[in-house]
């Protein structure tokens, strides 16, 4: 685990709703292509959620993701699926400084 993965698991499990944070998330397309999303909200809830498709399917068939469930601040409702390119950051009053 990489120092920024530790930094945002660890700041995961200690967010309450109510928290705003900024979640940047990377995306690799290919071999060369790393783009990066933002996305800035207040945290609604965090949930760790089953689900069957993944390419590493372990013995008992149980795969879990932790997500988060945001309000952005237009009222949009969103959720981030936390993974090891995902970086969490907390900001004050729902607008990133």
């Amino acid at each position: 685990m990489t120092p920024e993965e530790y930094d945002a698991r660890s700041l995961y499990a200690a967010l309450q709703p109510g928290d705003h944070v900024e979640v940047i998330h990377g995306v690799t397309v290919g071999s060369s292509a790393n783009w990066s999303t933002k996305t800035v909200g207040k945290v609604l809830r965090t949930e760790r959620r089953r689900h069957g498709l993944h390419f590493r399917r372990s013995g008992d068939d149980k795969v879990y993701s932790d997500v988060l469930i945001l309000a952005r601040d237009d009222g949009e409702l969103t959720t981030v699926t936390i993974d090891e390119y995902t970086r969490l950051r907390r900001v004050e009053g729902g607008a990133a400084r």
